[in-house]
């Protein structure tokens, strides 16, 4: 079996979304044939899409596996699942989304698994957090996150969250 790397979005805005994502940071070292490499600290961002939400709080993680991306995926929903995630309407609150940016240098598009996240590139709170703990990765087409980041027309309102609120 060979050995991946993949990047995963955290993201979480219902049931003390500061704790959700640091426990869900936690358990992605624990799922099968996986372990967590690096976490980005916490960011907080207004919601896409609906406004009358709460903010929410965002990382990012580096997982090395040997689970296909796929399976990963099944991994990440079932671990949605834990935290109670109910999928309602479209970009509206939940207590944990996991995305799946990236797995190595792949391009897929199945109808459960687009990468890379066809919407990564344009949202600062996963290109950010990134960009702090992998300022030189590339996206499969070479683009070069910093200028992702250079080219964004706004800085929007990502703040960073003090180092108490952090994931071990």
């Amino acid at each position: 079996m060979s050995l991946h790397r993949a990047w995963v979005g955290l993201g979480s805005n219902l049931g003390a979304p500061e704790a959700q994502v640091i426990q869900a940071l936690d358990a992605l070292d624990r799922l099968p044939l996986t372990r967590r490499r690096v976490a980005s600290g916490l960011y907080a961002s207004r919601p896409v899409g609906p406004q009358d939400q709460p903010d929410f709080i965002n990382a990012v993680a580096c997982l090395e596996t040997r689970l296909s991306p796929l399976a990963l995926l099944d991994q990440l929903q079932a671990l949605e699942q834990r935290h109670r995630r109910v999928r309602g309407r479209r970009w509206g609150p939940r207590t944990l989304d996991l995305d799946l940016l990236l797995f190595n240098d792949s391009r897929l598009a199945l109808p459960r698994l687009t990468l890379p996240h066809p919407e990564m590139a344009r949202r600062a709170f996963v290109v950010v957090p990134l960009l702090a703990v992998a300022p030189e990765l590339r996206l499969p087409d070479g683009r070069r996150l910093a200028d992702l980041e250079a080219a964004r027309p706004a800085p929007g309102t990502l703040r960073v969250l003090p180092s108490e609120h952090q994931a071990r």
